[in-house]
């Protein structure tokens, strides 16, 4: 099959979007298939290879993002690459962009759900109106825009019935996973120069990766730490990866006086995460925003427990006692708690690692390809009606 990806960011920004579409894109073409990558142009970086860049405006508060305001012939380059469906990984103007090249070639549409978008609004909105005003607007929108797509997909359970509450009329819908690569992440990788870069070889290291942004909700783990060095000293938080919060959180640590507790590895190439894995003893995060939470499966992929919020997500991948543990969202004393069983070891790490498996790269894409051949003999067959091309109307 050839199929088109459309997203509202791409390489070189390093977020969860990225890492699903990337992975996944992976192993489309491992198993054979084509993949177009159509994304919003980025001035000053590098062009990646297979990709269709398209004009785009960027947000002042997150550059990484664009805003792909004007026309362009995507249906034209859609046509030359012998497109058969279209896959949107992005929500906004992307999502239009790839629905209306759809339609006119007709061809059905796919949509994954990776992000909250409507909670972003407080943090990301590029326009100086109420965002309560921003937020009920934009759930118009989806809620019109999901019931035109042919295929929803979301990563988890809990996001799907969120979902179906916002748009009960969806056209047809599924829960999918985005697979983690087993094979990259795994136990037994040597994670000890991690260790040693910062200053934990002795220690037990707490590690977090991801984007450096309010929805993470950060601030929750730094309370944490105070709590957990009282009854472990001897434990550090690492935080790979960086954002638009990294600086004021920075400063946060510091009026905190955990300096020392609380480490800022900085943007982490891929090709080193493995090891940092490896090298951690527990996973934490705080996010209640996460729709499946890649990180976690890469954690548990290495054979680490991980802490985290009992919401959304989080819940439907670590399983109290067995893999990890849970705590109430937003709570610094009970993540704390969760945080520290992690760290006396009684969570085998083939509990872990055998979670990580059952949503592998491998499985999950092979259900997605699945997915998409279903979807493409119904809609070859007229089984389905096809789609106007209009978000309204």
């Amino acid at each position: 099959m050839n199929i088109a990806f459309f997203t509202d960011t791409y390489l070189p920004t390093v977020d969860g979007v990225v890492t699903a579409l990337c992975t996944t894109k992976r192993q489309l073409e491992a198993l054979g298939h084509r993949v177009l990558v159509v994304a919003p142009a980025r001035k000053g970086v590098p062009r990646e290879p297979g990709t269709r860049y398209v004009w785009a405006l960027r947000f002042k508060r997150y550059p990484e993002y664009g805003m792909a305001l004007v026309p362009t012939r995507d249906a034209d380059a859609l046509q030359e690459f012998d497109a058969d469906l279209v896959h949107s990984h992005g929500l906004t103007f992307m999502a239009v962009k790839a629905m209306w090249a759809a339609w006119q070639l007709d061809l059905p549409t796919v949509q994954t759900w990776h992000t909250m978008i409507h909670e972003a609004i407080p943090y990301y909105s590029p326009f100086a109106l109420d965002p309560r005003v921003l937020e009920r607007g934009l759930r118009v929108f989806l809620r019109r825009y999901l019931r035109k797509c042919d295929e929803v997909i979301a990563p988890t359970g809990v996001v799907m019935k969120e979902l179906l509450e916002l748009a009960p009329n969806i056209r047809r819908h599924r829960v999918l996973p985005t697979g983690v690569d087993t094979a990259r992440f795994r136990p037994g990788i040597d994670g000890s120069w991690v260790r040693e870069r910062w200053g934990v070889d002795g220690g037990r290291l707490v590690l977090h990766v991801g984007r450096i942004s309010p929805e993470k909700n950060l601030p929750v783990l730094f309370a944490a730490m105070a709590a957990v060095r009282r009854e472990a000293p001897d434990a550090r938080l690492v935080i790979a990866g960086t954002g638009p919060k990294l600086e004021e959180y920075r400063a946060i640590v510091r009026q905190l006086g955990l300096a020392e507790t609380v480490q800022f590895a900085g943007f982490v190439p891929d090709a080193e995460l493995p090891a940092y894995y490896a090298a951690c003893d527990a996973f934490a995060t705080a996010s209640t925003f996460e729709t499946q939470g890649l990180v976690i499966l890469e954690a548990m992929a290495s054979g680490k427990p991980v802490a985290g919020p009992d919401f959304r997500a989080v819940p439907e991948f670590v399983r109290e006692g067995v893999n990890g543990h849970l705590f109430a969202a937003n709570d610094p004393v009970a993540a704390a708690g969760a945080i520290l069983k992690c760290l006396r070891g009684d969570i085998a790490a083939g509990a872990c690692r055998e979670t990580a498996e059952r949503f592998s790269v491998v499985q999950c894409t092979g259900l997605l390809v699945d997915a998409y051949r279903e979807l493409l003999r119904d809609w070859g067959s007229g089984a389905m009606p096809h789609g106007t091309g209009r978000i309204f109307g």
